[in-house]
């Protein structure tokens, strides 16, 4: 298993909205490789089609798109916003953490969101991650937490 990326965090990052939101977390797996344009385009309108479904916990989004030719590796990324963003998730607004994920296979895709849920529900590792000033400081906090992409 590999371990999630510096360059695949970032923190403190501006965006408007939901959509801005998911494609600044998804331009950090375009960016080290793991997909095309076309997967990010992918994480957009799974959300315009099937609604907030990937707001999993309250502030916390896990953006993502089937397995699809568009994924060239497993990865993952976390964008941390500064400040939080509408989803239209009645439970679960505003969101001002937003991981993205790609994966090749369903299995590899099952596998991520299980890891990711397992870290989500370290709580106080989860707020330490909200307040993160630098990539660094994140990098730290999910490394102890070990969140991992295979």
């Amino acid at each position: 298993m590999k371990q999630l990326q510096k360059d695949q965090i970032v923190v403190q990052v501006e965006a408007e909205n939901w959509k801005e939101a998911i494609e600044v977390s998804g331009q950090l797996l375009m960016d080290s490789g793991a997909v095309t344009k076309e997967y990010v385009h992918s994480m957009v309108q799974s959300v315009e089609e099937n609604g907030p479904y990937i707001v999993i916990a309250p502030g916390i989004a896990m953006a993502h798109a089937r397995p699809s030719a568009s994924v060239l590796e497993n990865a993952l990324a976390l964008a941390i916003l500064k400040k939080p963003v509408p989803f239209h998730s009645k439970e679960n607004d505003p969101v001002d953490l937003v991981f993205s994920f790609s994966a090749k296979g369903d299995a590899s895709h099952l596998k991520m969101i299980e890891q990711l849920s397992l870290f989500l529900m370290k709580e106080e590792a989860v707020n330490q991650l909200r307040n993160a000033q630098s990539t660094e400081e994140a990098y730290q906090i999910i490394t102890e937490g070990s969140v991992t992409n295979e």
